[in-house]
């Protein structure tokens, strides 16, 4: 009958030492330990909306200006994207299938970058993708005299208010029909964007609709540049 009542009152000193311990753990011990809980639910969190809700873009060239300009940040939602909700002057990310970018040397970036990347908390390596508007859908007959007049959409006048009204819609003519399941795109800077019209010998100059990431939602940094493309 006595025995349980000496083992628990052996315990008593015990558990008060290990108290007493705890007690005497260092501030900085306990602080280190929730910035590290803390990083490690904001990593989480980061992977699971770059996986399912939004992946950000770095804009490295000037061929969206003005709508987008260098080193602008852009949001794009991916939940529910669906690439046959696209609409002509949409703007687009899309990954660099056709390649269209130049050949680039063996990536450098470090370990740390990589990473950052992988789990959302970097923007994602702009020789992988590309930004442009989204001028012929599926079906259109797009074409352009290479003039000062409008691009033409089913033989109408394609109403572009997101360019300079000194900037010529196109000074190469072309005339396309769009492909099922491809689009025709081009940059607002029409002047220097490596856009459809000069990868006519690449599948046609068209993206497949199915490399398209999503459309660029906002512009989020810089701060004064924050918005949503036109």
């Amino acid at each position: 009958m006595t025995k349980p009542m000496v083992e628990s009152a052996a315990r008593v000193p015990e558990e008060n030492a290990s108290a007493e311990k705890r007690a005497q753990r260092p501030a900085w011990q306990s602080a280190l330990r929730e910035i590290l809980i803390i990083l490690a639910v904001a990593v989480v969190l980061a992977f699971l909306m770059k996986t399912f809700v939004f992946r950000t873009f770095y804009i490295p060239s000037e061929s969206m200006e003005p709508t987008l300009q260098v080193s602008d940040r852009v949001a794009v939602a991916i939940i529910g994207f669906d690439p046959v909700q696209l609409n002509r002057g949409d703007v687009v990310v899309f990954r660099d299938d056709q390649q269209w970018l130049p050949a680039i040397p063996e990536q450098t970036d470090s370990a740390v970058t990589n990473a950052l990347q992988f789990v959302g908390l970097a923007s994602e390596d702009p020789h992988q993708y590309l930004v442009k508007r989204v001028i012929g859908l599926p079906g259109d007959r797009v074409s352009h005299d290479g003039g000062a007049g409008p691009i033409m959409v089913n033989g109408e006048a394609l109403t572009e208010p997101y360019l300079p009204e000194a900037l010529w819609p196109s000074q190469v003519a072309f005339d396309v029909i769009v492909p099922a399941g491809k689009l025709w795109v081009m940059g607002d800077n029409r002047s220097d964007s490596a856009d459809s019209r000069f990868h006519t010998d690449v599948n046609g100059g068209f993206v497949d609709a199915t490399s398209v990431v999503g459309r660029a939602n906002v512009v989020f940094w810089p701060v004064e540049r924050w918005g949503v493309p036109a």
